[in-house]
C-alpha cells in the first residue's frame, strides 16, 4: 500500500519507514528533508507553516494511509508545540478525510491525556482529540519512554546508568515504563496494514494504544536496569536525593543551558510519571514487548560508549579548570617578581618580562574558556594548540631551568598525562567517514 510518512528522518520515524520498506509498501516522506533511503519518494512539507487543509491533500493522492510521527520536545522559533503538535496535524487530518485515506497513525505520547499539564503533552493531546473527533479510522499510539540504541536520550540515560552516582530530582515516585524501539515500529507497522488492508471492515474509529514495555519501575531503577544490561554489576546504584524545591530550582537553571535535557516541563513529566497497561500491546504483536534486560545486545561496546559519554566531559572540565587557574595564579597570585626571575632565566629579556607573563597568563585563560564552551565541531584544534604550547613549555623549561626536571613535584614530567588527556581528546573528537 501507498504510506505518507511524516518525521520519516527522525529517531521513530526513520525506523518506521524502513520496516514498511522492507515489507514491499510505497512510503512517501512528507517533510523539509528527504530520507536516506532512495526507495523512498519525498514531498516537501513544513509543520511550522503548513497549517492548511489544502495544503495537506494535494500532497494525499492515492495514499492509503498516514503515519504521523513529527514531534519536538522544545520549542524553538517559530517552531511552537502548537503549529508542529497541534495546527499542522489537525489540518493533516482534515486533508485526510476529504480525500478518503484510509486508515491514520498519530504517534503521540504516554500523558497526552486529561490530565496533561505540560504543554509537550498538552498541544500532542490536542491533535489527538481532533483525530479521535474525525470520522476517520486510525489509531492514536502513545509511547513511553523508547529506548533505541542509536536513540539521543538512550544514549544519555546509559550515560546516567554509567556514572558512580545517581540524582533523584524530587520525592515524586517518577515511574516510567520505558519500551525497546522495535516494538514500537513493529506496532505501527501492524496497525497501518491491519487498518488500511482491505481485508478489514472500515468504520472502527480511532482507537488509543500505549506503548509500554512489560514492567513500570521509579526512573532510577531503569537505570540500575540498564546498568545491569551494560554489566556494571549487580549492587544498587547510589542515590543522591535531592529535595523539591533544590530539583525545581535546578530545573530552571538547566532549562536556560542550550541543549540540556532538563527544564521546568520535564521535571513536571517525569514527576507526573509515565505507565499504562501493557496487555493490548503485548495483544497486538502476539508477544511480550521485551524487557528491558534485553534491551542491550552489545553490552561491553555499549558500557565502553557510556563510561566515555561522562568521563570524557569530566576530562574536559578538569583541563579547563587547569589552564583558567594557571592563568589566575600567573596573573598575580604568585609573587610576580618570582616569574620576572624565572621568565629572564630562560632567556626573555627583562623589558619583555611583563608583557610574556600577562600575555601567557591571557592565553591560558582563553585556553581554559575555549575549553569550555568551544563547539565539538571545531574544538580538534584547539586540542593541537595546547599540546603544541604545553609541549613548547616543557622544553624551554626541560633546557633553560633543568632543576625542575628534578624537582620533587614534577612539574615538568606531569606534563605527559596532560599531553596524554588532550592527544585522547583530538583522537575521540574526529570527524566520521560515514556522516
Amino acid at each position: 500500500m501507498r504510506v505518507l510518512l511524516t518525521g520519516a528522518t527522525g529517531f521513530i520515524g526513520s525506523r518506521v519507514a524502513a520496516a514498511l520498506l522492507a515489507r514491499g509498501h510505497d512510503v512517501i516522506a512528507a517533510g523539509r528533508h528527504p530520507g536516506r533511503d532512495a526507495r523512498m519518494g519525498f514531498v516537501p512539507a513544513d509543520f511550522v507553516h503548513d497549517t492548511e487543509k489544502a495544503v495537506w491533500a494535494a500532497r494525499l493522492k492515492g495514499v492509503d494511509a498516514v503515519v504521523n510521527a513529527v514531534g519536538i520536545f522544545r520549542p524553538q522559533g517559530a517552531a511552537s508545540f502548537t503549529a508542529v503538535h497541534d495546527a499542522a496535524p489537525r489540518a493533516l487530518f482534515a486533508a485526510c478525510a476529504e480525500v478518503g485515506v484510509r486508515y491514520v497513525v498519530q504517534v503521540s505520547a504516554l500523558g497526552a491525556d486529561a490530565g496533561a499539564r505540560s504543554a509537550f503533552h498538552a498541544s500532542k493531546k490536542a491533535a489527538d482529540d481532533a483525530l479521535a473527533a474525525s470520522q476517520l479510522d486510525g489509531c492514536i499510539v502513545q509511547p513511553s519512554l523508547v529506548y533505541g540504541a542509536e536513540g539521543a536520550s538512550a544514549r544519555m540515560f546509559r550515560m546516567l546508568a554509567a556514572m558512580p552516582l545517581a540524582v533523584r530530582l524530587g520525592s515524586a515516585p517518577q515511574l516510567v515504563q520505558p519500551v525497546h524501539i522495535d516494538d514500537v515500529v513493529a506496532a505501527i507497522v501492524l496497525l497501518v496494514e491491519r487498518g488500511a488492508g482491505e481485508r478489514l471492515a472500515t468504520g472502527a474509529g480511532v482507537a488509543r494504544l500505549a506503548l509500554v514495555g512489560p514492567e513500570a519501575m521509579p526512573f532510577v531503577d531503569y537505570l540500575r536496569a540498564l546498568r545491569a544490561a551494560m554489566g556494571l554489576g549487580r549492587w544498587r546504584l547510589p542515590v543522591l536525593r535531592l529535595p523539591d524545591w533544590i530539583a525545581r530550582s535546578l530545573s530552571r537553571v538547566a532549562g536556560i543551558l542550550p541543549g540540556s535535557p532538563l527544564d521546568r516541563e520535564a521535571l513536571e513529566m517525569l514527576a507526573r510519571g509515565n505507565t499504562a497497561d501493557a496487555a493490548p500491546l503485548a495483544a497486538l504483536l502476539g508477544r511480550q514487548p521485551r524487557a528491558i534486560r534485553d534491551f542491550i545486545s552489545q553490552p561491553e561496546a555499549t558500557r565502553s560508549q557510556a563510561q566515555l559519554d561522562w568521563l570524557l566531559p569530566l576530562l574536559r572540565v578538569s583541563i579547563a579548570a587547569v589552564w583558567i587557574w594557571t592563568a589566575i595564579v600567573s596573573a598575580g597570585l604568585y609573587p610576580v617578581a618570582d616569574s620576572y626571575t624565572l621568565l629572564v632565566h630562560t632567556g626573555v629579556p627583562q623589558m619583555l618580562a611583563p608583557l610574556m607573563l600577562y600575555g601567557a597568563s591571557a592565553l591560558d585563560l582563553a585556553f581554559g574558556v575555549g575549553t569550555l564552551a568551544w563547539p565539538r565541531r571545531s574544538r580538534r584544534w584547539l586540542w593541537l594548540a595546547q599540546i603544541a604550547l604545553i609541549a613548547f613549555y616543557s622544553i624551554v623549561i626541560a633546557w633553560r631551568l633543568p632543576e625542575f626536571l628534578l624537582h620533587p613535584y614534577g612539574p615538568i614530567s606531569k606534563n605527559l598525562p596532560m599531553l596524554a588527556a588532550l592527544w585522547m581528546l583530538y583522537e575521540m573528537e574526529k570527524p566520521s567517514w560515514n556522516t
